[in-house]
This record gives C-alpha cells, structure tokens and sequence, in this order.
C-alpha cells in the first residue's frame, strides 16, 4: 500500500508563474493524493476501499489531475485572487461539502434532470429516433476510462487518486465541488443523481476526473423495459454520451444490461 500524502502529486514547480498557480491550487486541495501507475490504480483503488477511512476517486492523469485541483479550488481566492471593486458585492464564498450535500436531500431526480435537460435543449426539442436493440455481438463495453489514454486506450504511465472524507461515494461531487459548467449539472444534482442509482443498482462512483465520471454497479437492469428507462434517465442526466455516443437509446441500454461500469462524460 502506497501512502498517502496530502501533496504528493505530479512533479516539482519549475519556479515559472503557471508552476507557482499550480502549487497554489495544490495547498489549497484538502484531501490526500497517491500516484500510481495506470494499470495499478484500480488495485489501489480497491486497497484503500477496503481500508476505510474515505472514498477513494481515481482523477486520472496528471491533466485530470490539474482540472479537478482548479474545479475546487477556482473560488477560492486565495489561489485565485480577485481585485476589490467597492461597486459591486463580494465574491461569495464557495459552498461547503454539507451545503450542497443538504442541497442534494431537497432535490427530486427526475424533475430536476428533465428541468436541467429542457433549459439546455428548450422546452420543445428534438425527438430521438427509435434505434433497434442490437445483437448480442454488437453490444458495446464499458469499463473504467480514466486511467487510460483516452485516444489510444493505452494506460496512463501514472494516475492519481484522493481520498474523500466521507464513506458514501454519492458524496464525492460534493466534497470536490464538481460540475455545474456548460451543460454539466452542479455538485448537488451529481449527489441526488448518484444517490438514487445506488440505491437502485447498487452504483458507486469509481473515476472522477475533470469531466467524466465512471461508476459501476452491482446491479443491472433486468429487463429491456427498466433498461430503457434507465437509459433514458441518462440520457437527461448526460446527453452527450447518446448524442455524441450511442444515437438512440437502445444501444445505451443494452449496454446497461450487460456491463457493470457505466460512463458519463461532459465537455
């Protein structure tokens, strides 16, 4: 078992501005990070799951890495310090793990997704095509992604992960602050999200990197009916991976009846 320590990530500064950002953004993150190699860090990932004391989340490379570091630490103004002007209010402080956690409780999924879905698409968009449920040697895989290169598919000479402070994965979005650019839903809808799924499937988040989070269930769905809902419910969540993946659910949800990783990516 590696250590854990709270800075040991990608490289020395260089002493150049960008490095010195970097480091800053590094002090302020407040969790512990380890780096193995690619191929290792789901072993590792499964080590420090078994040794309690957190969630562990494998970020990814050292991009990933960089990405997720300025996702937290973006509003912090000590790393990102801001000019005063005395005409306009202060910037408001980040919301903490339990702020958006109790955001979370207040949130009813499937409401809130087709909200999130109608704003980015209007209220009247355009209707998916009815795909046809594939053979079974056309189905896709899935599996963990972010500790691979993501053009080749080979692994990562070395991945990062931290250790949350929270024994329920659902929590991780909210203890990285993570999402709520471009059509990403915000931290509390992550959580919401994530919390329904496990406690249908069985989901757990496994792989959060700067914008994609892999899971991976216990759990799929037993029929091609809750397949396809399922696959619709992603589909509101995620858009991205039917629009710019499968085309139609049916694809998607054929997949989800046969894999236990489940994938999600947002540009």
């Amino acid at each position: 078992m590696l250590g854990l320590a709270r800075h040991s990530v990608a490289g020395a500064a260089a002493g150049g501005p960008q490095d010195e950002m970097l480091e800053r953004m590094r002090a302020a993150f407040p969790y512990p990070i380890a780096t193995v190699p690619g191929q290792r860090a789901l072993a590792e990932w499964q080590k420090l799951s078994r040794r309690g004391g957190g969630w562990p989340i494998i970020i990814g490379g050292d991009e990933a890495l960089e990405r997720v570091l300025e996702q937290y630490s973006i509003e912090d103004r000590s790393v990102f310090p801001m000019p005063t002007n005395p005409d306009l209010p202060p910037f408001p402080a980040p919301r903490t793990p339990q702020e958006i956690l109790t955001a979370a409780e207040r949130i009813e999924v499937g409401a809130e997704l087709q909200r999130l879905f109608d704003h980015e698409y209007g209220e009247d968009p355009f209707e998916l095509e009815k795909g046809e449920w594939p053979k079974p040697h056309e189905i896709g895989s899935m599996g963990l992604s972010v500790d691979k290169d993501i053009l080749t598919g080979a692994y990562l000479d070395k991945v990062h992960l931290c250790v949350l402070p929270t024994e329920d994965s659902a929590d991780a979005a909210a203890y990285l602050r993570w999402g709520n650019w471009n059509a990403c839903p915000p931290p509390e809808v992550h959580v919401a999200v994530h919390r329904k799924w496990h406690a249908e499937y069985g989901a757990q988040v496994v792989g959060m990197s700067g914008d994609v989070i892999g899971m991976r269930v216990t759990r799929r769905p037993a029929s091609r009916e809750k397949a396809l809902a399922l696959a619709q419910e992603q589909y509101l969540y995620c858009s991205d991976i039917v629009l710019q993946g499968t085309e139609t659910l049916e694809p998607l949800a054929a997949t989800l009846m046969q894999s236990d990783w489940w994938f999600f990516w947002w540009d």
